[in-house]
């Protein structure tokens, strides 16, 4: 068994949903108790134990590995609805997108009835984002929908998508639209990208830049294929063919496909949600020749319940091998899918073990 850890009875909120038996909890944690060598959802029934015999655990297959075995009684790790909880955070959703002005998490914990910190875990286990991201990315979809109405001028949109001043939202433009808010409202039309095709050992790659950084690498086997890719990611965008300069760009991508060890030495500019963000991060920092499985990502990133959540962020990814979305594997260290093919995932992994 393995040693247990103290915790405050008084502040810990999964200690309070075990004392009252929550439902709400159930697939957030389970619990373990010493003395009796078994762990139970947080609304099982039995006797509730001693709080120093009890340790906490993010799902069965960390509890069982400590030494515990499930409950007969409440049977934790069979399948178990999680309704209560994600109607929870759904309404939670509702109340933030509903409201025209930002709402902080003590008064949407007080209009759903829980403690802020309970509100916070549940929301983020759920949805991977903290219930205050999830307010910037609904703005962010608002002021993009409003700065799109030809009816709308920009200072409407902005009061419209609830900011309460010009200036925090120019504020955060920049980094929440990819651009101006004038070149949105155009469509993008100014915004120039520069793009190249090259050949490289696992086929085709094109590579483009704004004035940023390289904003996509798209592997395939046709270049038309991916040229089309990249006017479906950047519809209203001026595509041009790069310069003489720009091979030195796709010298050091290519570079970097066929040997890992030698990284890459050029700016990035990355867009996506800010789930996808915090994702994308973190497969950076998984080392060249290491994997890590969905499971341990969304661990990595604070959100142990957004599995499948972190499957959909790699499928995402524009970047190819700059954003090592194939360092991603099954739990059971299995290759899975891949957004340019399985196979060309398994020829980088293989290049990266010899690296």
């Amino acid at each position: 068994m393995a040693t247990q850890r103290p915790f405050d009875t008084e502040q810990d909120w999964r200690w309070l949903a075990v004392v009252q038996r929550d439902a709400s909890a159930d697939g957030t944690f389970v619990y373990a108790v010493l003395t009796t060598g078994v762990y139970c959802r947080p609304s099982c029934p039995s006797r509730t134990a001693k709080p120093e015999n009890v340790s906490f655990h993010d799902n069965p297959a960390d509890a069982e590995a400590a030494g515990y075995r499930p409950c007969k009684r409440c049977a934790p790790n069979s399948a178990s609805s999680d309704a209560p909880i994600t109607a929870l955070v759904e309404r939670v959703c509702r109340l933030i997108e509903q409201s025209d002005e930002p709402l902080g998490l003590p008064e949407l914990a007080e209009r759903v009835g829980l403690s802020p910190s309970y509100l916070h875990h549940c929301f983020k286990a759920i949805t991977g984002l903290t219930p205050r991201a999830y307010g910037r990315a609904h703005q962010s979809r608002r002021v993009r929908e409003a700065l799109s109405d030809p009816a709308s001028g920009i200072t409407q949109a902005i009061h419209s998508a609830g900011f309460r001043s010009s200036g925090r939202f120019y504020e955060n433009a920049d980094a929440m639209l990819g651009m101006t808010p004038t070149a949105w409202k155009r469509g993008g039309q100014d915004t120039a990208i520069l793009f190249a095709v090259g050949e490289c050992s696992l086929g085709s790659v094109l590579v483009a830049r704004s004035e940023r950084g390289i904003c996509a690498i798209l592997l395939g086997d046709d270049p038309d294929v991916l040229l089309r890719d990249l006017q479906d990611q950047f519809p209203q965008a001026e595509l041009d063919a790069g310069g003489n300069g720009f091979e030195e760009w796709v010298a050091q991508v290519v570079g970097l496909i066929d040997d890992p060890a030698l990284g890459m030495d050029l700016p990035l500019d990355i867009r996506g949600t800010a789930f996808q963000q915090r994702v994308w991060q973190a497969l950076r920092e998984i080392p060249v020749g290491a994997t890590a499985s969905y499971t341990e990502v969304a661990e990595r990133i604070g959100s142990p319940a957004a599995v499948r959540a972190v499957a959909r962020a790699c499928a995402a990814n524009p970047l190819a091998v700059a954003i090592p979305c194939h360092r991603v594997v099954r739990r059971d260290g299995e290759l899975s899918g891949y957004r340019w093919g399985v196979e060309r995932k398994r020829a980088l992994l293989d290049r990266e073990a010899d690296a």
